[in-house]
C-alpha cells in the first residue's frame, strides 16, 4: 500500500536511518536500519541493497543482523584501499553503533568484508570504541588525506556534541577534539557527517549533524554548519542554525565514501514524530532521491547546495509542455491529469485535458518550473485537493501545505504548513518530484530544499496551477512521467 514508484523501499517491513553508503567496483552500496521482524523499530541491524545506478536498486540479505543482545545502529563503511586495517586491500570496513539491549551501553564496533559486502565478520577485538557512555553513537569515518589519518566523529546526543578522533589503522581511535554545543540544540544529536566541496577555488568543509526532536517544523529534522577543519578540530564560519531541508521529512542523511569526483547523500525520508504510523503496508520507511552537493555563498554566507542526481533523468518518458503562459484569478485552474505533450503558448489560460492520461499519482513525476512574478499574492501548484505548493510574496515564503486527509489522520501533527523565507526579485524556479506518497522539491536550483511525505486519495487526484489575487506569469513549465 502507497509503495513508491523511484525511491528505496525493502520489500517488507522497518527501515530508518541509510548507513554505510559506500561505491566500489560499479556498485553503489546502501546500507539501512532494518527490523527484518516487523514494520516498527525492533531487533535492529543492517539491511543491505546494491545498485549499479542509484535507481534501481537490488536487496540482498541482512548484512549485520542484530544477535548476542546487541543491535547494530547507525554508522558508515570505508574502502581500507591500502589494508590499514589488515583486514585485506579493498576490504570494506564497517564501523557502527553496537547498543547493547541487557545494559544502558553503546559502543563503537568493527566488521569488514572482503567480498564486496556480500558476507561480514565481527573483529574479535571489539569494541574499538568505549568511553561508558549509554548514549555515544552513529560513527561517521572517513580518510583525512592532510594528515594522513582516519577521522571518525561520534555523537554524544544529550550534551550536543560532535567528538572526533584519529586512527591510522581503523582499530585504535585517539580523542581529538570536540564541537558544540551549538546551532539547533532542542532535540537529541544523531547521525553526523563530515565531507569538503569545493567553494571559489579553495575547499571548504560541511559538517552535518540531525536533531531527534526539535526541528523546524516539530519532531526531527537536520541541521548543517561550514567551516575549515585542519584533521584535528572543526572550526564553524558560524554557530547559527542553517536547515538541510525545511520540509518535514528528510532526517540521517549520509554521503557516499569512494565516490571521485562528486559528493552524493541521501536520507530517510520520515520523521520520528510520526515514523512508526504511516499508513504503508507490508513495507514501512523509504530514502530519498540521491542528491548532489555543492556550496555557493549568499548574503547569508555559505549555503548547502543540493541536486537531484543526473541519473534520474533516464527515468522521464512522456512530456507536456507550457511556455510564456499567464494565469490569474479567473483562470486558476489548469488541470494537468496526464503527461501528454500538448505545448501551449499565449497569455489565455486553457484548460488542457486529455481523456487517456493516468491520474498523477498513479505514476512517478517530476515537474520544472520557471514564473516571473507580476502582482499575484500567492501562486504555485495544487495537487488534488490536499496539498499546497507554492510562495506567498506578502511574507516572501516558499512553502508545502498539506491538510489531514482519510490516509493522513494517524496523526495529528501530520497536517501542516512547511516553510522557508525567500525574498525575491522576479524568478521563481521549481523542481518538483512526486511519488507516491512524497514530493522532493527544489527551490533556486538547490539553495532550498522541501521534503514531505504526503498520503492523498489515490483515485482521482489531479495537478492544478493557480494565483490569488492576481497574475503570475509561467516562463517554462515542463511535466515528465518517470518510469
Amino acid at each position: 500500500m502507497n509503495r513508491p514508484k523511484f525511491h528505496f523501499t525493502t520489500q517488507k517491513n522497518w527501515i530508518n536511518d541509510p548507513n554505510g553508503l559506500v561505491f566500489l567496483d560499479g556498485e553503489y552500496h546502501l546500507f539501512y536500519q532494518h527490523n527484518p521482524l516487523g514494520n516498527t523499530p525492533g531487533n535492529i541491524g543492517w539491511g543491505h541493497a546494491v545498485s549499479a545506478d542509484l535507481l534501481n536498486w537490488t536487496e540482498l540479505p541482512m548484512a549485520i543482523p542484530f544477535a548476542d543482545g546487541i543491535m547494530a545502529f547507525s554508522g558508515s563503511v570505508i574502502v581500507d584501499k591500502q589494508n590499514a586495517s589488515g583486514f585485506g586491500a579493498n576490504a570494506l570496513i564497517a564501523l557502527f553503533t553496537a547498543h547493547h539491549t541487557m545494559r544502558r551501553l553503546e559502543t563503537q564496533h568493527l566488521a569488514y568484508s572482503t567480498d564486496l559486502g556480500r558476507t561480514w565478520t565481527q573483529y574479535a577485538g571489539n569494541p574499538v570504541l568505549d568511553i561508558g557512555k549509554a548514549d555515544f553513537r552513529d560513527p561517521k569515518v572517513f580518510w583525512h588525506q592532510a594528515t594522513q589519518r582516519f577521522i571518525m566523529l561520534v555523537v554524544l546526543p544529550d550534551e550536543h556534541k560532535v567528538l572526533f578522533y584519529n586512527s591510522s589503522d581503523l582499530k585504535s581511535w585517539v580523542f581529538a577534539s570536540e564541537f558544540g554545543p551549538a546551532g539547533a540544540t532542542n532535540g537529541i544529536w544523531e547521525v553526523p557527517d563530515m565531507f569538503s566541496l569545493p567553494l571559489e577555488g579553495t575547499q571548504h568543509w560541511v559538517l552535518k549533524v540531525d536533531i531527534g526532536s526539535g526541528g523546524q517544523h516539530g519532531g526531527s529534522g537536520g541541521q548543517y554548519f561550514t567551516g575549515q577543519f585542519d584533521g584535528t578540530k572543526f572550526i564553524a564560519d558560524s554557530l547559527g542554525t542553517k536547515w538541510l531541508d525545511y520540509g518535514k521529512d528528510f532526517y540521517a542523511a549520509l554521503s557516499f565514501a569512494n565516490l571521485k569526483s562528486r559528493t552524493v547523500w541521501l536520507a530517510w525520508m520520515n520523521n520520528w514524530e510520526y515514523a512508526a504510523l504511516t499508513p504503508t503496508s507490508p513495507w514501512r520507511g523509504a530514502m530519498s532521491i540521491p542528491r548532489e552537493l555543492g556550496l555557493k555563498r549568499t548574503g547569508q554566507g555559505v549555503c548547502l547546495v543540493q541536486h537531484p542526481i543526473p541519473e534520474l533523468e533516464q527515468l522521464r518518458a512522456n512530456c507536456f509542455q507550457v511556455q510564456n503562459f499567464t494565469i490569474n484569478t479567473e483562470t486558476r485552474n489548469l488541470p494537468i491529469t496526464g503527461s501528454r505533450a500538448v505545448p501551449i503558448t499565449g497569455s489565455r489560460a486553457v484548460p488542457i485535458m486529455d481523456s487517456r492520461a493516468v491520474p498523477i499519482t498513479h505514476k512517478g513525476f517530476e515537474l520544472e518550473a520557471e514564473f516571473t512574478l507580476e502582482t499575484a499574492q500567492e501562486f504555485g501548484f495544487l495537487l488534488g485537493e490536499n496539498l499546497k505548493i507554492a510562495y506567498d510574496t506578502i511574507d516572501q515564503e516558499i512553502f508545502v501545505f498539506r491538510s489531514q486527509i482519510q490516509d493522513s489522520d494517524f496523526h495529528p501533527n501530520f497536517a501542516g504548513r512547511h516553510h522557508a523565507k525567500l525574498p525575491l526579485e522576479q524568478t521563481l524556479h521549481l523542481r518538483i518530484f512526486i511519488d507516491t506518497c512524497s514530493v522532493e522539491i527544489f527551490v533556486q536550483h538547490g539553495e532550498i530544499v522541501l521534503t514531505d511525505l504526503i498520503f492523498p486519495n489515490l483515485l482521482s487526484t489531479t495537478l492544478k496551477l493557480y494565483a490569488k489575487n492576481g497574475t503570475v506569469q509561467i516562463k517554462n513549465l515542463a511535466i515528465w512521467e518517470l518510469e
